[in-house]
């Protein structure tokens, strides 16, 4: 039986488009490659911050190793055109993996510079909260952010995360504190 494609979350504004292995592909091969194989405006400012080769890669391996749990992988981010012409990239993000044994997922997000406070991270986190808490394994969302990264704090306070204490991320640099939000099901 073949694996059916993750579907295209819709939110208010935004479309979250699921990163599949051509698109992520054209993703390391390079920006125009991107723009080609998504069919989308990407700006010169891509990749945002966060989005970078390796993560792209982790992305890819993982997804070629779990092809039925796609849905738990990479979205795009894409502000559409009200007249239905091709939207334009704002930012990357999604869950770093299908929910482990006790029904908790991770989520992971980053907006351009220039499409930053307009609610667009936020409304992001909506579609993939909904996304998540619609398949009952779902028992609680995470994520891990800087201390010191105020407007990524403010996204997840609003969305309804709490901070639970001291976060993990690989990613991180080696100076900064983590802290680890969660978001229990209701």
């Amino acid at each position: 039986m073949a694996t059916r494609p993750p579907r295209t979350i819709v939110t208010p504004r935004l479309r979250l488009i699921p990163a599949t292995e051509p698109l992520l592909r054209a993703s390391l091969a390079g920006h125009a490659a991107l723009a080609e194989a998504i069919g989308r405006t990407v700006p010169a400012s891509w990749p945002p911050e966060h989005y970078d080769a390796a993560a792209v890669q982790f992305t890819l391996d993982w997804l070629r190793k779990r092809p039925a749990d796609a849905a738990w992988g990479f979205y795009f981010m894409e502000l559409p055109v009200a007249a239905g012409g091709p939207g334009t990239l704002v930012g990357a993000g999604g869950f770093k993996g299908a929910p482990d044994w006790d029904g908790i997922v991770e989520i992971g997000y980053s907006v351009l510079p220039e499409f930053q406070r307009r609610g667009y991270a936020l409304e992001a986190v909506g579609g993939w909260v909904e996304f998540a808490f619609s398949h009952p394994k779902v028992q609680m969302i995470c994520a891990h952010t800087l201390a010191a990264g105020a407007a990524s704090i403010g996204v997840l306070r609003k969305a309804g995360f709490i901070p639970v204490g001291h976060g993990n991320d690989a990613g991180a640099p080696p100076d900064q504190e983590v802290v680890r939000f969660e978001l229990q099901r209701a």
